[in-house]
């Protein structure tokens, strides 16, 4: 049985990706010629054995790989471009490299699925396709999975830089202020938080939140009470004694306090709460 398959493009190195690609096709009884007419560059490939089935998903198969390769790169630029016109050059070019990292393997897999299939269903009924009429035009659900990793990239881009604003706010105001307290220590671990004074006594979270304009959300959480009160305090140096590891808060907090901020995790305090396992649930 003859099936004969041909990709047409205008885009050189496609063309020749493609044929060096089915230069090492790994499949038997297939012909590959390439002719070039008015603007297109043909690449055809003839199928003379009885699987046709099986030659059409290798052959969608090879063709999804070069979609994500060559277009996709485009694609995402041109869904930043039209649906985030307003938003700067260099912002542009952050998202579109956030979206570049956040194509994951599922993703990715997914993608690929979805345009494989959609070669498929194609070449069953027709015997040629122009690349880029193809993909602008067929690969509808492809677009969109594009379309939702930018839309997720660029709340993540917005949020990032809302936290990278609300950080600087921060340490101008710690930079700027004077001290208030010598030495504060923070016992932290299971995401929740004790302070201590310098001579170890408990300091209690100040509930008065209203008129903070200082906390990074509406949640008051053990954290953001803490966060609250050291603001408040504006130690001179914050000893932070870790019970279990470090996370976003202590990074925060590294941030906002910079040199003032001194880890440990194995002194006598630190051994104090990791033996007895106490964290104090303050009320929130």
């Amino acid at each position: 049985m003859l099936k004969t398959i041909c990709v047409k493009t205008n885009n050189e190195s496609i063309s020749e990706y493609l044929l060096e690609e089915l230069e090492y096709f790994d499949f038997e009884d297939i012909f590959v010629s390439c002719y070039k007419f008015k603007i297109y560059t043909n690449v055809i490939i003839h199928y003379v054995g009885k699987n046709v089935d099986l030659f059409l998903n290798k052959v969608s198969t090879l063709l999804s790989y070069l979609v994500i390769d060559f277009y996709e790169p485009l694609l995402i630029q041109n869904l930043i471009n039209t649906n985030y016109f307003y938003f700067s050059t260099e912002d542009k070019k952050e998202i579109y490299n956030l979206c570049l990292t956040n194509v994951d393997l599922s993703n990715s897999i997914s993608m690929l699925n979805s345009i494989s299939n959609s070669f498929y269903k194609y070449f069953l009924d027709n015997r040629y396709a122009i690349l880029d009429g193809f993909v602008n035009f067929k690969l509808s659900d492809y677009i969109k999975e594009l379309d939702t990793i930018v839309d997720m990239c660029v709340n993540k881009f917005i949020i990032d830089r809302e936290y990278s604003e609300f950080i600087n706010l921060l340490k101008t105001y710690i930079k700027t202020s004077p001290c208030v307290s010598g030495v504060i220590h923070l016992i932290y671990g299971n995401q929740k938080s004790i302070l201590l004074d310098s001579s170890k006594n408990n300091i209690e979270f100040s509930d008065d939140l209203i008129n903070n304009k200082y906390l990074s959300d509406i949640s008051f959480s053990s954290n953001d009470l803490a966060l609250n009160s050291l603001l408040t305090l504006l130690p001179k140096k914050l000893y932070i004694h870790l019970i279990d590891k470090e996370d976003d808060f202590i990074n925060m907090l590294k941030l906002i306090f910079s040199d003032r901020v001194f880890i440990c995790s194995d002194c006598d305090l630190c051994n104090i709460y990791k033996n007895k396992k106490i964290i104090i649930n303050h009320k929130v």
